[in-house]
């Protein structure tokens, strides 16, 4: 077991946070966690020994200090959906910049970044985009950092992506595929996830490092909605491709007039673009061991609650 530590884990309360706080607190660790105000899950976590911070990161006031007395920073919170695109720039890239700003201040020895496979999309989003400007000023700043670039998350509860995906999928009789559906994922177990972040916070060889923390299988769009319709008991539902550029039209009309659109340029962008990083230099570099989507995914359903 490594030496005791002090970590400080934003975004702590979360659906990956909280499995994060946990494995850190039975590897010995010491943890700071950083979540917004009236999260009732921070409470569990006090009971465990957690020093629990309320705030916002995208204010200088609450990130001032933050760090102090600080090892090891896991950057875990940002906006993955937001209909108003600026709430993107002030949490995933100002918010960031603060953090780093107070994590050399304070003398961190690692920075550990949470960003995303979608920074690799030809055709940004929004969230990719801020998670993109967000690594450059890492890779820019003078604190020793790693960037780790996840995929699509699943487990047996939580991981918002995924289970707005499956709430889409009981939505219609028949379940539109956006495009051909030939996209490539690996969508990684969060438990593999969560190894992988420990792993590479503990690895002093992984600093100034980019690690794909990836599946250990790749699947197509098409055949990933399908084996979810199984596991959910709906493989009766037919499944219809449907053109881009009218899922883009049909996107940008739904966005007029609704105020929580089922189709948004997010979810075409992210269902058309090859997300199959690979995840080979943190299987050599950090003994990291992803499962395949065929190992684990049939242990999700039926789906728990948090």
């Amino acid at each position: 077991m490594a030496a005791a530590l002090k970590f400080l884990v934003t975004g702590g309360a979360g659906a990956i946070g909280r499995r994060l706080v946990a494995r850190l607190i039975d590897e010995g660790m010491a943890v700071r966690i950083l979540t917004l105000p009236g999260d009732t899950a921070a409470g569990l976590l006090k009971e465990k020994g957690v020093e629990v911070i309320y705030g916002d990161i995208a204010n200088p006031e609450v990130v001032n200090g933050l760090c102090s007395g600080v090892d090891i920073v896991i950057h875990c919170a940002a906006v993955i959906l937001s209909k108003d695109e600026a709430v993107f720039d002030r949490v995933n890239v100002t918010g960031t910049r603060y953090l780093l700003t107070d994590a050399r201040n304070s003398g961190v020895k690692h920075f550990v970044h949470i960003s995303s496979a979608s920074v690799v999309y030809r055709k940004m989003t929004p969230y990719s985009r801020s998670k993109r400007i967000a690594e450059r000023y890492i890779k820019e700043s003078r604190v020793p950092w790693t960037i780790l670039r996840p995929t699509l998350v699943y487990g047996e509860k939580g991981g918002l992506e995924f289970d707005m995906f499956l709430e889409k999928l009981g939505r219609f009789p028949v379940v539109p595929v956006i495009g051909s559906g030939k996209a490539r994922k690996r969508p990684v177990y969060v438990g593999d996830l969560v190894d992988g972040i420990v792993r590479a916070a503990l690895q002093p060889a992984g600093k100034n490092r980019i690690y794909n923390l990836s599946g250990g299988s790749t699947i197509t769009m098409f055949d990933f909605t399908k084996l979810c319709l199984t596991l959910l008991g709906r493989d009766d539902r037919i499944m219809v491709r449907i053109p881009v550029p009218f899922c883009s039209i049909a996107a940008t009309f739904l966005g007029r007039f609704m105020r929580e659109p089922f189709l948004t340029w997010n979810m075409i962008a992210g269902a058309i673009q090859h997300a199959d990083i690979d995840p080979e230099e943190a299987i050599v570099d950090l003994g990291y061991h992803p499962a395949g989507i065929e190992q684990k995914i049939g242990d999700c359903f039926p789906r728990q609650t948090e």
